[in-house]
């Protein structure tokens, strides 16, 4: 089992900055990847962004690219996602998520990000 708790989130101004964290404890040996979800009121939940856990190779949505940036310190089991230039359509509840070979996949309470002036 693995357990993943977000922070970050907040309110924000178009073209502002947040970083979100994924702290994960429990059985992180059977992680492969991480990544992050949003969704926005009356949509279904996108996938945002993912990282391997061991070698740190990403993917993004085409949504976000050239503004979000994932990472993670593999010494804190820690996984970040640094927004910049937000948009009010960035508007979301996002969703630190967690899965192996034979594991998860696992998901965070979420932690709401809300862009506007």
């Amino acid at each position: 089992q693995v357990h993943l708790v977000e922070s970050g989130g907040g309110l924000v101004q178009p073209g502002g900055s947040l970083r979100l964290s994924c702290a994960a404890s429990g059985n992180i040996g059977s992680i492969y990847y991480m990544g992050w979800y949003r969704q926005a009121p009356g949509k279904e939940r996108e996938f945002v962004a993912r990282i391997t856990w061991s070698g740190g190779s990403t993917n993004y949505a085409d949504s976000v690219k050239g503004r979000f940036t994932i990472s993670r310190d593999n010494a804190k089991n820690t996984m970040y996602l640094q927004m910049n230039s937000l948009k009010p359509e960035d508007t979301a509840v996002y969703y630190c998520n967690a899965a192996g070979a034979r594991a998860g996949p696992y998901w965070g309470q979420g932690t709401q990000v809300t862009v506007s002036s």
